[in-house]
């Protein structure tokens, strides 16, 4: 496996698939890995919509978006 490529270390020390490592591997494991491409299909629910509403939240989400108070 290559760091970088195919997995990367986060900042608690943790070993993180990417999104390459899972397409090759070709299918969901059901484990709620952070960068599934298969939409979490083998994952229960109600794990799997939360984390479906999670990735949809965060592809929203911009990074320099202003925030204004109501």
């Amino acid at each position: 496996m290559i760091e970088g490529l195919e997995y990367y270390i986060d900042v608690d020390g943790k070993y993180v698939f990417t999104e390459l490592y899972h397409t090759q591997r070709g299918h969901c494991c059901g484990n709620a890995c952070r960068h599934c491409p298969f939409h979490y299909e083998a994952v229960p629910e109600p794990v799997r919509t939360r984390l479906l509403l999670l990735k949809e939240l965060s592809k929203n989400k911009s990074p320099n978006a202003i925030h204004t108070k109501d």
